[in-house]
Order: structure tokens, then sequence, then C-alpha cells
């Protein structure tokens, strides 16, 4: 049987669903949200769990608000 990309994206568009349908978002996207923090989060072995994650979302937070700013930038001009 020839599969055509139409048909390949129609099977993967209802695997998808499936998969959304059995799992929690929270679960589907967790080991990416956490690769993605840990991009922020110091390596310095002095620090407490705590404090290296406050200081990971903090850091995050700052990426946001840099990128929300060139954004706006952006569409001033």
């Amino acid at each position: 049987m020839v599969v055509n990309s139409a048909e390949m994206a129609a099977r993967g568009k209802i695997g998808g669903f499936v998969k959304a349908s059995r799992y929690s978002p929270d679960k589907l996207t967790a080991a990416a949200r956490h690769g993605f923090l840990a991009r922020f989060t110091p390596t310095d072995p002095l620090l407490s769990e705590e404090e290296r994650t406050r200081r990971a979302q903090a850091a995050l937070n700052a990426h946001m608000a840099s990128l929300a700013r060139k954004s706006a930038t952006a569409r001033r001009k």
C-alpha cells in the first residue's frame, strides 16, 4: 500500500489525539519543560536545591521578559 503525505499527516493527527486522550498535558510535556528549565539552572554545588530552583525560575522570567521586549520593539518598527 502506497501512503502519501496527506495520509501520513492524517495518521499522525489521529495518533496525537489518541495520546492526548490518554495522558494529561503536564505528563506529556514534563520532560521538555524540565530540560528547558535546566538551561537556566545554576550549577553552583553550594546552593540548595530550593535556591537553584528559585534562581532558575527568576532567570527564565528574565529571559521571557527580554523576548517580550524584543517582540514589542519589532512590532513597533
